[in-house]
């Protein structure tokens, strides 16, 4: 019994050694108040996004919650308004798999805000199928609807300078690639699904480099953000039920919890001095470099060209 109890013990030791050394990850300590800043964070009443939206809160920003889920998203509004203590948390309807709904909550938007400094492109999903507008469900909701909001929103960004854009990706980029042929496909299995989200990885680290050379010169700047492993709700559409329950259990004990994924999210909407890193891969609070094929400019530049006439901005 003893030597069980020792074994226990000291597997658990090691575990949480590993887990704090290894896992958890940097934080960030820049002190920096937002007041008089508006933030807008996507996918905001949950995870990474509702840690972010907790932490710049507190720092006095104005946060709108662009969210689906106005029964979701109004309980977070409560909850990050009463951990914070600021009352200027609001919500505001966005489905990123509609494109409708992208230029309603834009619309909206610009209407009613007179700035923006901070848009936090952080929503990102794991599900088959397609979206409204008949796009495989991952490219239309990871890619493409961040693409869109984001150039409905940028002449607001450019009268708020200085301004920035962080856009969450993942380091399952390397096993991405862009398959313009493919975006109407919809992904049906695991092996499938697993492909599709790395492919919309890939492009949100593709965007986010062509998007810093289109911004040289207007004082904005952007960040491509890999927050680490971390535990959160992006299982939630995961099949089969089986798979679902074991991804959990597997990242509820390996993976970050949000407070600590959401750091390199608060670095880069804080941290001052890294503008000429605009366009740049930050991971662990720090800037990374990525492999080749996520630096290719030309394939960078035909993603957005492509992305441009699929959201319906060419003529």
């Amino acid at each position: 019994m003893e030597t069980i109890l020792l074994g226990t013990g000291l597997a658990l030791g090691a575990y949480v050694f590993i887990y704090y050394n290894f896992f958890r990850g940097p934080r960030c300590h820049n002190a920096r108040s937002l007041k008089g800043k508006t933030v807008v964070i996507t996918g905001g009443n949950t995870g990474i996004g509702k840690a972010t939206a907790v932490d710049l809160a507190r720092r006095g920003a104005r946060i709108i919650l662009a969210c689906r889920s106005k029964e979701r998203t109004e309980s977070a509004v409560y909850d990050i308004r009463k951990e914070s203590g600021n009352q200027q948390v609001l919500f505001m309807k966005l489905d990123l798999g509609s494109l409708a709904s992208v230029r309603s909550f834009a619309e909206t938007f610009l209407k009613s805000e007179p700035r923006l400094d901070i848009l936090i492109n952080n929503a990102g999903i794991i599900a088959d199928g397609v979206t409204e507008d008949g796009f495989n469900m991952m490219f239309g909701v990871n890619h493409l609807g961040h693409f869109l909001l984001t150039h409905l929103l940028l002449g607001h960004l450019k009268r708020s300078t200085p301004s920035r854009i962080l856009i969450l990706t993942s380091d399952s980029y390397r096993s991405g690639k862009i398959d313009f042929g493919a975006v109407r496909v919809p992904s049906k299995g695991v092996k499938q699904n697993i492909q599709a989200y790395c492919n919309s990885k890939l492009a949100n680290t593709l965007f986010t480099r062509e998007l810093a050379t289109r911004l040289q010169g207007t004082d904005v700047t952007c960040y491509a953000v890999h927050p680490g492993p971390v535990y959160t709700d992006v299982f939630r559409h995961v099949k089969p039920w089986l798979l679902k329950v074991f991804a959990r259990a597997f990242c509820r004990l390996f993976f970050r919890d949000c407070e600590n994924g959401a750091q390199t999210s608060i670095h880069c909407t804080v941290q001052e001095g890294i503008e000429p890193f605009s366009g740049r891969y930050f991971a662990n609070c720090q800037v990374n470099e990525v492999q080749s094929h996520a630096r290719d400019d030309a394939v960078a530049k035909k993603l957005w060209e492509v992305s441009e006439a699929l959201v319906g901005l060419t003529e």
